[in-house]
């Protein structure tokens, strides 16, 4: 899981090797932080496992000076992608790997005999502003405009109208 991005929500075991007082499940919180006994308050949001890993020895050792510190993400709860409107079973799925527009609606148990499938969006939230993102189901489903079947985004929506 190097290259996965922590975020809120996902839950990481940590701990101190030859300290059982420390080690544990931490939440990383909305705000993006967690807690961590002899470490203080720090930022994982954003991180990989290998640089929060690094934060906290550095933060750690200024009072186990050859501690070594390990994490391991547990639960990730906090990516996922949601697929609404008219498929079969509506929600939110975890983002655990590379997911495009397709696997998402067979998550979702199909599209129903009454969706409009060449007028699907996705939506995707950037910084403040969200953009619409067309996809249109038979062309894919006939081999055409691949192109369309973007990979999915943590808190991207997918509707089904």
């Amino acid at each position: 899981m190097d290259g996965y991005l922590l975020r809120p929500g996902d839950v990481l075991q940590v701990s101190v090797w030859k300290e059982t007082d420390l080690q544990g499940e931490v939440l990383i919180r909305p705000d993006g932080a967690i807690s961590f006994a002899l470490a203080g308050e720090l930022q994982a949001a954003g991180h990989t496992v290998g640089e929060l890993t690094k934060l906290l020895e550095v933060r750690v050792r200024k009072y186990i000076p050859d501690a070594v510190v390990t994490v391991s993400v547990k639960t990730i709860l906090g990516n996922r992608v949601y697929v609404i409107g008219k498929v079969n079973r509506p929600g939110d799925f975890p983002l655990s790997g590379p997911i495009d527009v397709m696997q998402a609606l067979s998550l979702a148990g199909g599209a129903t005999p009454f969706a409009n499938t060449n007028h699907i969006r996705v939506l995707r939230r950037s910084g403040d502003h969200e953009i619409s993102i067309p996809f249109h189901y038979g062309d894919v489903e006939r081999g055409r405009r691949l192109d369309q079947n973007i990979l999915l985004q943590s808190g991207d929506t997918v509707v089904v109208p």
